[in-house]
């Protein structure tokens, strides 16, 4: 591929979303068949088991990134699609030809699936509450509305509709929903919120007005920035640590409910009514459950974090600080009799407050990091973990577990050949454990006897060796990390966010030069070099990285070649070297004696800059705004909002490229990678919005009714998350930033003109915040199924994907059986393109007419622009098409 923000490189053939695998193995009912996800392939491989291992059966085409699969009998099964919001309905008998029978879909970002309730007729889906295919509205700016949903379909009814008839749309009361679990009877099923939380939240810097615990300067004496302030709610106050209290500048509770319980059977289903219908305070960041199948208790793989103690660094200056221990592993254990949670530590032989070793060292080789699928054995008395940043599965005795009186010990840590395992399943007739490892997309069987692998099976895999060999130092702990128990991943989740706030100030540093350049200066008539105690700032995304200049919240990470001002891709807008600057993090806050080579780092580079944003679930599919989002966009791009600048002004949107600088870029999307002089305090790089509406769910904020009568200081109840908008989270919504800030005499944005403003016209901008541009357009990763008798429901959305991929914002591509063979096809404009060589091209019509026989159902899919070739005719790109390829499967 071409590289990061070269002019004229061609879209690649293959996509970095870096979607978290959730249960990408099962294995059919009666043991013979294993059923894995292929994530990066956007297929669902098929092995046979025999008594010497596995035999790969074949592939079939899914969606866009499969996280997690399903079997609901020994020849159906359902794959969970992350980008696509859909679930395949998989026919994998030998009656008749392996293919996609169905497509559900559903809302945002769905991670997982589980079959419960009566004769376990029902499938639950988590999703976020969000997405185009919801068809009800979200509430984006409604206070104390739950942002987790649990789709529940009838299996044997799936409804007429294009999509299908969900029975019923579950909204707990939580962030980003993702595991799932079941009781053993199936009559209970238990959801977690992915991004849990922690009952923190930042207290701005103009209510702490310089109350900060000490120190309140560096080592060289420089006095910090005015910063604001992280704040624990203990269950009675919102305390800092030094135990003072800040509850008058709270204007919210966080309840923080992790785990719900819902009633499978009951008609509709739906969450148990009151205190048993969830639990609380369980982690951070919930991976997944898996419920005892005699006890009945529920065990939940997480991380806490340690987000309330300030600053990183050696710690000379003070003795308050993270380095080596941000987070903790943990499996957390859920009573149902006592309705209590007690959490279990994963890695209790370190000592924090030991000096760090070089590495590798004992303890970062018996620690367990990044804990995600489980597996039980049928007495209920061993417990396997996937311990993806430790290359391990972890064996537990149950109750040693519950009582903590376990150990590490080597000789219980299976060591799994390949790396990254994301999930296991446990084969007790035959001794095995089936296991997904991520680094190489892969399965390995172990054996439960004496812990040797026994078999390894890389599954086909489109990803360039970049992505492969860069993959590892975003999860690998063992290695990053001084004590082996945390990695970039564990606030990077996935790539991604943990929607937390961490002050990882450094008292032992220097102030630096704020490179810029500059777009204006706001308060001051000079800019605010960078102090190092900066103060709480929320964890950003790896995603989106390329073509948006310096990096972190004030661009302080940055090359230290100037002029800053040279484009493309130098100075501070040389993203390699600025992606580089991170190498210190793994010594000031993950413990290592010394930071990672320069050639491995060069490998996370080339990794983490290939990192995409997915599509905005609340843009219209055809990348059309509502009338309400379009009056926004008028505003934010041609109204001037302060100091008579747009807001277009400083967070640049310009998708195609910007042309003052000559050449075709990936485009900017908010942000252009230039600095503000000043934010009040310090000086900050004006931030990108692709990821606004991910922040949705924290409302309540300390404001001044006398100064500004558009804002509310009323106490605003339970809300589902600690940290909102701005660098450091305060903000508790876009509205209310436009509305900034409220503590001045006017408000800072006026989005309407100088001269007038009204709520109406901030609600517009706010509406077009929240549906901003993004990397992929809305269209990508959609998909239906057109089947012998919905070809009225379906043949809309048809047109839909084939219209938007001939305004180039996909490729369209199209699978199903035709004549007892999967064939694929390629949309190329006019027609499509058969994946046999010699075979002519066919019409929209004729395509659609292949359908209209039973067994033959046809799934189109929008891939990402580039994919289309590898995806739909050619899979691994040799230039033979995959019907000519031995057996078709290419």
């Amino acid at each position: 591929m071409g590289t990061v923000g070269e002019a004229g490189a061609a879209p690649p053939s293959y996509t970095l979303f870096e979607s978290g695998q959730v249960r990408p193995l099962a294995l059919s009912p009666d043991k013979k068949t294993l059923f894995a996800v292929n994530t990066p392939d956007g297929q669902l491989e098929v092995y046979d088991v025999t008594w010497w291992g596995l035999s790969h059966r074949t592939s079939i085409p899914v969606g866009v990134e499969p996280v997690a699969v399903a079997a609901r009998s020994n020849t159906e099964v359902w794959v969970v699609n992350h980008v696509s919001d859909s679930v395949s309905v998989v026919y994998v008998g030998t009656a008749a030809p392996n293919r996609v029978t169905r497509t559900l879909l559903v809302g945002d970002e769905p991670r997982d699936i589980v079959f419960a309730g009566p004769s376990k007729s029902r499938a639950f889906i988590t999703t976020a509450h969000r997405g185009q295919n919801i068809g009800f509205d979200p509430q984006l700016t409604t206070p104390s509305v739950g942002r987790a949903d649990v789709w529940v379909f009838d299996a044997n009814n799936l409804g007429a509709a294009m999509g299908g008839t969900p029975k019923t749309v579950i909204t707990l009361f939580a962030d980003t929903p993702r595991a799932l679990a079941t009781s053993a009877d199936g009559s209970k099923v238990y959801a977690a919120a992915h991004f849990s939380g922690n009952r923190t939240t930042t207290i701005d810097s103009v209510l702490v007005a310089g109350d900060t615990p000490e120190p309140k300067e560096n080592y060289a004496g420089v006095p910090a920035p005015n910063n604001p302030l992280i704040v624990k709610y203990d269950g009675q106050h919102w305390v800092d640590e030094r135990g003072d209290q800040w509850d008058d500048d709270v204007k919210f509770s966080l309840p923080d409910k992790d785990v719900f319980v819902i009633d499978a059977n009951a008609a509709t289903p739906a969450q148990i009514s009151g205190s048993a219908g969830f639990y609380t305070v369980v982690g951070a960041i919930l991976y997944n459950m898996i419920v005892n199948p005699v006890n009945g208790k529920v065990y939940v793989a997480n991380t806490s974090a340690r987000n309330e103690v300030r600053f990183s660094g050696p710690g000379v200056f003070t003795e308050s600080n993270v380095n080596g221990h941000f987070a903790e592993n943990n499996i957390s254990i859920l009573h149902p009799q006592s309705q209590t949670v007690t959490t279990h530590h994963l890695n209790p032989h370190l000592d924090y407050d030991a000096p760090f070793q070089p590495l590798p060292n004992e303890d970062a080789e018996l620690s367990l990091a990044l804990p995600q699928g489980m597996a039980i054995s049928a007495d209920g008395n061993t417990l396997y973990v996937a311990a993806l940043g430790s290359d391990k599965i972890g064996v537990y005795d149950t109750q040693a577990l519950e009582d903590d009186a376990f150990w590490p010990d080597p000789s219980e840590q299976l060591q799994v050949g390949g790396g990254g395992p994301t999930a296991v399943l446990l084969d007790e007739s035959r001794d095995r454990l089936y296991v997904m490892t991520r680094f190489d997309n892969a399965v390995s069987i172990i054996s439960t006897s004496d812990g040797d692998e026994v078999q390894h099976l890389p599954m086909h895999n489109p990803e360039p060796a970049s992505v492969t060999e860069g993959r590892r130092f975003l999860y690998d702990a063992t290695y990053t990390s001084g004590r082996g128990d945390s990695a970039c991943a564990t606030c990077h989740v996935y790539g991604d966010v943990d929607h937390l706030a961490w002050d990882l100030g450094n008292p032992d540093g220097d102030v630096t030069i704020a490179p810029g350049p500059f777009k204006t200066i706001f308060l001051p008539d000079f800019p605010i070099d960078f102090h190092p105690m900066k103060g709480p700032m929320t964890t950003q995304s790896l995603r989106g990285m390329a073509n948006h200049g310096a990096m972190h919240w004030r661009g302080d990470k940055t090359s230290p070649n100037f002029p800053p001002n040279a484009q493309p891709n130098q100075g501070s807008f040389d993203e390699v070297m600025g992606f580089k600057q991170f190498n210190k993090t793994f010594v000031e806050v993950m413990g290592r004696t010394q930071e990672i080579p320069a050639a491995d780092m060069q490998k996370f580079t080339d990794f983490a800059l290939q990192l995409t944003y997915p599509p905005n679930p609340v843009r219209n599919l055809d990348n059309s705004l509502t009338a309400f989002q379009a009056a926004g966009r008028e505003l934010y791009m041609n109204k001037p909002a302060t100091l008579g600048m747009t807001c277009n002004f400083c967070h640049v949107l310009d998708p195609a490229g910007n042309a003052q600088y000559g050449v075709e870029r990936p485009g900017f999307f908010g942000s252009d990678g230039s600095y503000v002089g000043t934010e009040f305090v310090q000086t900050m790089k004006v931030p990108h919005l692709r990821s606004a509406y991910t922040k949705i769910g924290k409302f309540g904020l300390p404001r001044d009714p006398s100064i500004n009568p558009q804002e509310d200081d009323s106490f605003l109840g339970d809300q589902i998350r600690g940290f909102g908008y701005t660098h450091e989270g305060s903000m508790d919504s876009v509205f209310g930033f436009l509305s900034q800030i409220g503590f001045v005499e006017d408000p800072v944005f006026n989005p309407g003109g100088l001269e007038s403003d009204t709520p109406t016209e901030r609600r517009q901008v706010e509406a077009f915040v929240l549906a901003f541009d993004s990397n992929m357009a809305p269209i990508v990763g959609q998909q239906v199924t057109l089947t012998a008798t919905n070809a009225t429901a379906v043949g809309p959305r048809i047109t839909l994907l084939k219209t938007r991929a001939s305004a180039g914002e996909c490729d369209l591509v199209a699978h199903g059986n035709y004549l007892g063979e999967m064939r694929g096809y390629l949309w190329n404009g006019t027609a499509f393109l058969q994946d046999e060589h010699g075979k002519p091209t066919l019409t929209d019509a004729q395509l659609r007419a292949r359908a209209t026989l039973l067994l033959q159902e046809l799934t189109y899919t929008c891939v990402p622009p580039g994919s289309g070739r590898r995806v739909g005719i050619d899979r691994d790109l040799d230039g033979t098409l995959n019907g000519d390829e031995f057996g078709g499967c290419g």
